[in-house]
């Protein structure tokens, strides 16, 4: 299974607001990720970054296929743009992946 890391940043005082969205994330958001074969997906926070983490199951490239074809994507990173300042890859639509530098066990 191939692993994705992404960074992010959090507007200043918004940190509280995107738990809020994330906590109430929509059934049709749900319904692309696993559509994508993403799992394990988890996002940790310190300070004003923000560290995503997840799995594809059918590999990087169809997961991002996936999620830069819909439109429900579209929708959420509008609704999230006020509260992000986020990076995003041209080539993909998607955070730029990070580079994987260790790895134990």
């Amino acid at each position: 299974m191939e692993k994705y890391a992404w960074k992010g940043l959090i507007k200043e005082g918004q940190l509280e607001e995107y738990i809020r969205r994330h906590d109430a994330l929509w059934p049709e958001m749900k319904e692309v990720l696993t559509a994508a074969g993403i799992k394990n997906y988890t996002i940790w926070n310190v300070g004003n970054e923000l560290f995503g983490y997840y799995e594809c199951e059918k590999g990087i490239d169809f997961a991002a296929r996936v999620q830069r074809e819909s439109a429900v994507v579209d929708r959420w990173n509008e609704y999230m743009k006020d509260i992000l300042v986020m990076e995003m890859d041209p080539v993909t639509g998607a955070q730029p992946q990070l580079k994987k530098v260790f790895s134990f066990g």
